[in-house]
């Protein structure tokens, strides 16, 4: 959270548009946070995105790259059609929160790493003591899993300074 992963994911849709692929830019559609139809970089840089309640909705859609923001919305339901894209020879990216505020990994990424081409950990810097960021600590209780949120909902940690959400609980960290 807060570490550029949307920004990335921008970055290489623009190469890939400039190389001449054609592109299809997919985000859940529960995230409402900067519109309905664009992933949008916490600072407001957008690009036009389809979005799409299951990644099923787009598994057969032409596309030589499929980029996915926020792919941790669609949980374990996303490898599948993530696998028939790329069996058809389609490049896939995604970017999203590889652990949740309870310190777990995020599904899908338990499946898709390990037959990922490339995988990129960004960072944030942490909101308590400013070293690297690898955590998203929730600041609201609720005990749900995903929430579409923000600034007034989660917080960059680096490990040392992570205080997770106890599971099953309103419990948020104090």
């Amino acid at each position: 959270m807060f570490a550029g992963k949307t920004t990335e994911l921008q970055r290489r849709i623009a190469l890939a548009q400039a190389a001449g692929e054609r592109v299809l830019v997919v985000k859940p559609a529960r995230d409402t946070r900067y519109g309905d139809h664009e992933i949008v970089t916490h600072t407001g840089v957008r690009v036009a995105a389809r979005s799409v309640g299951t990644l099923d909705e787009i598994a057969d859609e032409r596309a030589d790259l499929v980029a996915i923001d926020e792919i941790h919305f669609f949980a374990s339901a996303a490898a599948e059609p993530i696998e028939r894209l790329r069996a058809r020879g389609v490049a896939v990216i995604v970017a999203g929160c590889d652990i949740d505020h309870f310190g777990e990994i995020f599904t899908p990424f338990d499946e898709l790493i390990p037959s990922a081409t490339e995988v990129v950990r960004i960072s944030g810097t942490c909101h308590r003591c400013g070293a690297p960021s690898t955590h998203s600590e929730r600041l609201v209780a609720t005990t749900e899993r995903i929430i579409v949120g923000g600034a007034t909902e989660f917080i960059a940690t680096c490990a040392a300074c992570f205080r997770p959400t106890v599971p099953g609980t309103n419990r948020a960290p104090t």
